[in-house]
């Protein structure tokens, strides 16, 4: 049987502005790692063959770090706040930086995917300079520890972090792969778990093993990557993804390949999932917490999203400061600023994703965002944060083993 054809990730046509956009930055290219769009997390460290690059020896001192006035942002295209003013386009949150702090940001929209973005500041930084940026955000499960375990990130001090320590959800403050938040401070989350339609279905979708039910031969969307689809195939298998072993791949990609194989798998997905689900040519797919968020406030009121009984995986992109920052005082300001929860919530009514500060929840409320505030695709009760289980966080050699093992599901072998 011919394998489906995985769909590589779309560009956005162009911004948009205003209340809650439709575009998440999830909806953006991923192709960090993915094979369908030809890049693998082995290709980008192939200059790291000759051992694993360090940036710095010795701790960073910040008692020496002076305030500049400015700092420079690099992020994704959509991943911030914007309204129009006198036909302008601004971000709200950043202006009020500015405002409260006498700080300027140079705001650069220069991330299109984590991979490409790693390789042109990895060699900058392991010769120990500047990459011209103060803030970057990184995206756990991957990138971000990658860099972590690279030493290409400048230690965070806690004493300058008092609104994340006050405001910061627990579960941010002490994650697996970044003891005690050392490293980098969470901007967005998002939950990959099940979306489908019941009118599709005919019932209720409870399992991740619904996903591999040849009762919806032909469709089923599955995310065509190596982040999503593996773990999530492990939780349905009963095995944590985090202390899985590469047996345990193995028999993740053999069920993967009779799901194939079966003619279940519609598509191998980017982000045109969505679309699918709403038009109807899928009954159920993999799916992110914010997709379905947006389908609901925009047409599309029955779609849901299932927290399998298996459980789910929790996305994050993080803030953090590259090695070689000009001006690192100035750039842990911000990142500490945006704790507050007025400015939380006022990022989260734009970006849609999960804040990693409760009590944006509260402030959404009211300011008349409810649609907002009330979603617990965007504020997660406790019952679905209970089910939540950490992605494998691979070494660079596990992380090779793992995608030749995933990447040949995806490509038909």
């Amino acid at each position: 049987m011919t394998a489906p054809t995985p769909e590589p990730p779309i560009r956005p046509s162009g911004p948009g502005f205003g209340r809650s956009r439709i575009l998440t930055r999830r909806q953006l290219l991923r192709s960090a790692g993915v094979g369908v769009a030809g890049i693998s997390l082995a290709s980008v460290l192939a200059a790291c063959s000759n051992g694993s690059p360090t940036a710095s020896s010795g701790a960073f001192d910040w008692s020496a770090q002076k305030q500049t006035g400015q700092f420079t942002f690099a992020n994704w295209p959509f991943y911030m706040d914007k309204a129009r003013v006198n036909g302008e386009t601004v971000h709200p949150s950043l202006d009020r930086f500015t405002k409260e702090t006498g700080i300027t940001v140079d705001y650069l929209e220069v991330i299109d995917d984590y991979a490409s973005f790693f390789a042109k500041i990895k060699p900058v930084i392991a010769a120990g300079q500047s990459t011209g940026f103060d803030v970057i955000v990184m995206g756990y499960p991957r990138w971000f520890p990658l860099m972590i375990a690279l030493d290409y990130l400048i230690p965070l001090d806690d004493s300058l972090l008092p609104n994340f320590n006050a405001h910061a959800a627990d579960i941010f403050k002490d994650p697996a792969f970044d003891p005690n938040h050392r490293h980098g401070l969470p901007f967005a989350s998002g939950m990959t778990g099940i979306g489908y339609n019941p009118d599709q279905t005919g019932r209720e979708i409870t399992s991740i093993m619904d996903l591999f039910d040849p009762a919806f031969e032909g469709k089923v969307g599955m995310f065509g990557d190596t982040e999503d689809m593996p773990n999530l195939t492990l939780l349905g298998m009963g095995v944590e993804p985090s202390d899985s072993t590469p047996s345990d791949w193995n028999a993740a990609a053999d069920l993967l390949r009779e799901q194939r194989d079966k003619g279940i798998v519609r598509k191998y997905y980017g982000q045109g999932y969505i679309g699918d689900l709403q038009s109807g040519d899928l009954a159920l797919s993999m799916a992110w917490s914010p997709d379905i968020h947006q389908s609901n406030i925009s047409g599309y009121p029955d779609m849901k999203f299932a927290v399998p009984k298996e459980g789910l995986v929790q996305w994050t992109d993080y803030f953090a400061i590259p090695q070689g920052s000009e001006h690192p005082l100035d750039a842990i300001t911000y990142m500490d600023f945006v704790f507050k929860p007025e400015i939380a919530a006022m990022m989260t009514s734009w970006i849609g994703a999960i804040p990693p500060v409760p009590e944006a929840q509260d402030v959404l409320k009211s300011t008349g965002f409810k649609d907002i505030a009330d979603s617990p695709l965007i504020f997660p009760t406790s019952d679905m944060t209970d089910q939540i289980h950490p992605y494998r966080v691979l070494s660079p050699t596990e992380q090779e083993t793992w995608d030749d093992t995933f990447l040949g599901v995806i490509n038909g072998g």
